[in-house]
């Protein structure tokens, strides 16, 4: 079935005449009619009675709404491409791990919205295997991690920037007017651990080291759900330095503490970006970072 023989089906079922119809689809008469003869061939019967006016047949009439819908779907797929091409219309496809925070993009987000007249955004969450596998299918064009792991050799990498790591209180804690602690503070603390960090063992590893009990912890799920355990002061947490907080917890620096991530951006080496992923790329290889990273501790 050819899109052309939907076309002409449909102009001869409103006009009812066949000249008509070839009149209005800018076709000579001999090639419309061998066109719906076609067609008729292929589902095995006539559309049309071929009287004055014309009929549709029961076929046809059954076959309208589903060729209707056929034409208009199709219309709208090259309508969509079109707009994809010209730049009209744009969609991001970005994976990002659980321990970023989206915070981080919304101002390049805005910026790049403004540069479409429709703009489409699909964020896809997961741990760094996860994103790697997005990254993989083709379900997302860009990741966003502080490490995938994985050895994948046609993944493009970018280091956005480095930060360090620290202490997060509920506002009321002991601790919430300290601008730096020690590791002594800690001892008598329990720790809420973002297992779904990339680094959380890392960190587990290096308060360890300082003899703190990282065995007496709570394990979080979320960033929504560490927010609500801190915000209830049940525990305290060690955090990157651009994760975003309420007013109602406090930071403080760790003394001593030498934990630090590189946030990347990621791509798929030989694959074709949209004109969307290319400029979301673009800018935020060359974005100042530092107004994310000058948040000051205690703040």
């Amino acid at each position: 079935m050819e899109m052309h023989q939907v076309r002409y089906f449909l102009a001869v079922a409103r006009t009812l005449n066949f000249t008509k119809a070839a009149d209005d689809c800018n076709v000579a008469q001999p090639s419309l009619t061998r066109a719906i003869k076609q067609l008729e061939a292929e589902l095995g019967g006539d559309l049309f009675r071929r009287e004055r006016p014309v009929q549709l047949t029961e076929l046809g009439q059954r076959m309208h709404p589903l060729l209707q819908q056929c034409f208009e779907a199709a219309s709208g797929a090259r309508s969509l491409a079109a707009s994809l091409k010209s730049g009209d219309v744009g969609a991001l496809r970005i994976a990002l791990t659980h321990a970023i925070d989206l915070s981080l993009l919304i101002p390049y987000l805005d910026q790049i919205r403004r540069q479409f007249n429709r703009l489409e955004f699909r964020f896809l969450r997961g741990d760094s295997r996860q994103v790697g596998e997005h990254l993989k299918s083709g379900e997302a064009e860009l990741g966003i991690a502080a490490e995938l792991g994985s050895d994948w050799e046609r993944l493009d990498v970018w280091p956005l920037f480095t930060e360090g790591f620290e202490l997060v209180v509920n506002g009321q804690h002991a601790l919430a007017k300290r601008g730096n602690v020690e590791f002594e503070d800690l001892r008598s603390e329990q720790l809420l651990s973002r297992h779904y960090c990339e680094h959380a063992a890392r960190i587990n590893d290096a308060l360890r080291e300082h003899g703190l009990d990282v065995e007496r912890k709570h394990e979080v799920a979320s960033e929504r759900d560490l927010i609500e355990l801190l915000e209830a002061d049940i525990g305290v947490a060690v955090i990157p330095h651009t994760a975003t907080t309420p007013a109602t917890l406090k930071r403080a620096a760790v003394d001593g503490l030498d934990a630090r991530r590189t946030v990347h951006l990621y791509g798929v080496a030989g694959r074709e970006r949209t004109a969307v992923a290319a400029a979301v790329m673009r800018m935020l290889r060359g974005a100042d970072w530092q107004q994310f990273l000058s948040k000051g501790a205690g703040a």
